[in-house]
Formats: structure tokens, C-alpha cells, sequence
């Protein structure tokens, strides 16, 4: 199938397969009255502060005194909501995830020394395991850094430790990180690329009946490509990210996009054509929301205002397709769409995309949905997660769909849902809607940033 180039010097017509949609997302900035600076009840400077607590009174001192490794460096995920170490086992996941956390804090957060010296000694930690060859990390090793483990055979493990590399690179101002980055990615999409890539791919999604698939085209690692990259270029131009970037998006709103139902399949055939069995039926709704603010952010980087609507209608599509009217919050899976099949568990981390892409929207368009939206999901994720009520630190992160808090509800292959602390999606949201918030509140509350239009 010969790949279409999203990026043309005119972005007209059809390029994003929306030409016979309707836009819903833009909008005329609202005018000022005396909501116009809150969000969800509170003033900005209000939701700031709260942010800001959660953040550097409850995330990170929990995180400095259990789950932080300072003899051997890394992150020791698998602590209780009491502190308590349950195994020192280590992850590939985690450890870039954390690298990047340490490394974006450093950046955007003060310049503490201490934080980049987190990310430092999880970066060397992580290294002194690299692979040779074509070979990906193991996913898992022991506190000293002994693999327990054989290679993975999927690729989210390195393209994390490459998202880390990077952010790294960043603060240091060392390119030997962005360098060994970018040598990461090059790698994964070569193995991504075969024919006969991660063949169980299905069976990790705990959704449709698993069956092998080899060589899907999978729309999360799309996602975590969009994210990397638009990280990187910033800092680098760079002819080989930006085609794999651009095939990155094309793909997420042309070939994922399924005009039948108007959602975003998750796994397409290795030719990026649609499957023919019950996987076209397959929407994964956390990933779509999350990709798609993705997709957001890069048009605010690129000041594409096209982009930016393709994504945002996709965006409040998913978001809507995904609300449960019920009980409140989104769900991450949808089975089967003409059987309405759902996933019923509600994760923190597809709630926390919806308050992501919302504040983006707000803050470059000002569009009364994502404000009404944005204002749903904070009350409803206030109401449910946070453990304070229940005695604890930290954010309830899986549950049952009234987001009963279990201590010992599953939530992967080792870790119930008061064992494993979360270090990549809580932080993530917190940093990243504080920079908005802060630049919302450096312009006096006003929206929106970019894409106003003439009132």
C-alpha cells in the first residue's frame, strides 16, 4: 500500500478524511464574563495550586521515599500505598517512563539538581542492560539489574527508554542521548516493520477474544512515535523523524479512522487495510483519546490550526463514544462496536488523556465543549480517585466501574490495584496541564492561545 504524505504545502480538502464530516470543535472565542477564567468551578490560579499539591506534596515525596532506588538507580514499581516494597523487581516500562518523568520535571519545573539526578541513575541503570544488534531490552530484571527476562518481542519497551534518552538529552545538552534515541526508534520500526511482528499482540489489549495476528499495524505504537518525535524536533530537524512522524499521524486519522462508524480501529492488517475478521469491529477508545491529544499538541507545535481540528473532532468523538452516562468517566475498550461489547473497568490513566486533551482545547481554541468537558472529567476523577479518603497517598490507578477502591484488584500481570505505583500517566498529566495553566494564567485567564478567530 503506497503511504500517503500528510504533510503538504497546502492542507486542503480531504487530506485528514474528514471532508464530509461536520466540525464541532472550533469555535468563536467566548466572551469575557466572569467565568471566563475559571475551569470546573475553580479560578485557574485555584487549579493550579491544586495541580501543584498533587504533584509536589503527594506524587513525588512518595515516590522519593519508596519507589525510587537511590543505591542502584531505577524505579521499584511494585510498593504498596503504604510504602512497603513488595518485590525490587524492575521494568523496562517503567524505567523509561521515569527517565523521561525526572528529565521533563528537571526541565520545566525549577532545574533541582535532584530530579535530574533521579533520571541520571535510572538512564545508567537502564544502559548498562542495552542490546546488541537488532535485540530489544528484556522487559523485566532484578534490582541489581540481572535480566529476568529473555528480549521482548514487542517494541514499547525501548521506544520508552528512547522517550527518556531524549528528554535527557534536553536537560544535559548532551547529544549522545538524542543520538541514541533516535538509533532506538530506527531500530523498533524495523522490527515493527516486519511481516510477522508480535504475532499476540491481541491477547495484551484483555479485550477481544485473543488469536494470533502477526505484522498488525497498531495504532499505540503510532501514538508513542507522535509523542517522541514531536519531542525531539524541537530540539533537532531531522528529514527521518519527521517522515516517520508524519506517517505516524497520517496513519492515526486516515488508515485507523473507520468512516463506518466514525472511531479509530486499533489493529489494522500490516498493509494498513482494514481486518475482515471481529478486529473490525475493535475500537481501543483509551489509546484513540490519548493518541489524539497527541496529535493536538503537535499541530499547536507546528501552528497547524487544520491539523488541530482534525484531531479535536476525533478527539470529542471518542471522548463521547467512550463517556459512561451511568456512572460518569470513560471507558478504555471497546470490543465490539455493532455489539456494543465494552471493557467496564475504569482506568486512571484514559481519564486523566480526556483532562489532557480538554485544557489543550481551551487553551488554543477556547471551545465551550472541552471546557464542559474538562469540567466533567476533573469533578468526576476528584470525586473518585484520589486515596486520601481512604487513608492514602496517591491516585486510585484501575478499578471496577464505580471505581471501587480494592487493594487487591488486578491490574496487570503482578500487580493488584494497591501494589504498583503509577509514574508515568499521573505525573504526566500534572506537569503537562500546569505548563498550560500557567501560560493561561500569564495571559490573564484569557482564550484562547493560537487558533482564536475573530469574534
Amino acid at each position: 500500500m503506497q503511504r500517503r504524505e500528510f504533510v503538504k504545502a497546502s492542507l486542503g480538502g480531504s487530506v485528514f478524511g474528514l471532508a464530509n464530516s461536520t466540525p464541532r470543535a472550533r469555535a468563536k472565542v467566548p466572551p469575557r464574563n466572569e467565568d471566563t477564567g475559571k475551569l470546573a468551578g475553580l479560578s485557574l490560579e485555584k487549579l493550579r495550586d491544586l495541580y501543584r499539591h498533587y504533584l509536589f506534596e503527594d506524587f513525588l515525596p512518595f515516590m522519593d521515599k519508596y519507589v525510587i532506588d537511590h543505591q542502584y538507580g531505577g524505579f521499584m514499581c511494585n510498593t504498596d500505598l503504604k510504602g512497603v516494597n513488595l518485590s525490587t523487581t524492575k521494568d523496562t516500562w517503567f524505567e523509561g517512563r521515569g527517565i523521561w518523568v525526572y528529565s521533563f520535571l528537571y526541565n520545566n519545573f525549577g532545574k533541582q539538581e535532584k530530579h535530574l539526578g533521579v533520571a541520571r541513575k535510572s538512564l545508567e541503570f537502564i544502559l548498562k542492560l542495552q542490546p546488541s544488534g537488532e535485540n530489544l531490552w528484556p522487559r523485566r530484571f532484578t534490582r541489581e539489574g540481572n535480566p529476568l527476562t529473555p528480549p521482548a518481542t514487542e517494541i514499547y519497551g525501548d521506544l520508552f527508554v528512547a522517550e527518556g534518552l531524549a528528554e535527557y538529552s534536553r536537560a544535559t545538552g548532551e547529544q549522545k542521548y538524542w543520538d541514541l534515541a533516535k538509533e532506538i526508534i530506527l531500530k523498533c520500526l524495523r522490527i515493527y516493520d516486519r511481516p510477522d511482528y508480535e504475532p499476540n499482540i491481541v491477547a495484551s489489549y484483555g479485550g477481544p477474544k485473543p488469536f494470533p495476528f502477526p505484522g498488525a499495524r497498531i495504532q499505540g505504537v503510532s501514538m508513542v512515535l507522535i509523542r517522541i518525535i514531536s519531542q525531539m524536533l524541537p530540539r533537532r530537524a531531522d528529514t527521518e523523524l519527521e517522515k516517520i512522524l508524519s506517517r505516524s499521524v497520517d496513519a492515526v486519522l486516515n488508515d485507523h479512522y473507520n468512516p463506518a462508524f466514525q472511531l479509530n480501529n486499533e489493529l489494522l492488517n500490516h498493509d494498513y487495510s482494514r481486518p475482515t475478521n471481529e478486529l473490525s469491529q475493535f475500537v481501543y477508545t483509551g489509546h484513540s483519546i490519548e493518541t489524539l491529544w497527541m496529535v493536538l499538541y503537535e499541530a499547536v507545535r507546528t501552528k497547524s490550526r487544520k491539523l488541530f481540528d482534525a484531531a479535536a473532532e476525533h478527539f470529542q468523538r471518542h471522548v463521547e463514544v467512550a463517556w459512561d452516562d451511568v456512572y460518569g468517566g470513560v471507558f478504555r475498550s471497546l470490543n465490539n462496536v455493532d455489539q456494543n461489547l465494552w471493557s467496564v473497568d475504569k482506568v486512571l490513566w484514559a481519564q486523566e488523556e480526556v483532562l489532557i486533551g480538554t485544557l489543550c482545547m481551551v487553551e488554543h481554541t477556547g471551545a465551550p465543549w472541552a471546557r464542559d468537558m474538562f469540567g466533567k472529567m476533573f469533578t468526576y476523577v476528584q470525586d473518585k480517585y484520589p486515596l486520601q479518603r481512604h487513608g492514602y497517598p496517591l491516585w486510585i490507578i484501575s478499578a471496577d466501574r464505580k471505581v471501587t477502591f480494592e487493594a487487591n484488584r488486578p491490574v496487570g500481570p503482578s500487580f493488584p490495584q494497591g501494589q504498583r505505583v503509577e509514574n508515568y500517566h499521573h505525573p504526566r498529566l500534572l506537569m503537562l496541564n500546569l505548563l498550560s495553566l500557567d501560560r493561561m494564567i500569564r495571559r490573564g485567564g484569557t482564550a484562547p492561545a493560537l487558533f482564536a478567530e475573530p469574534a
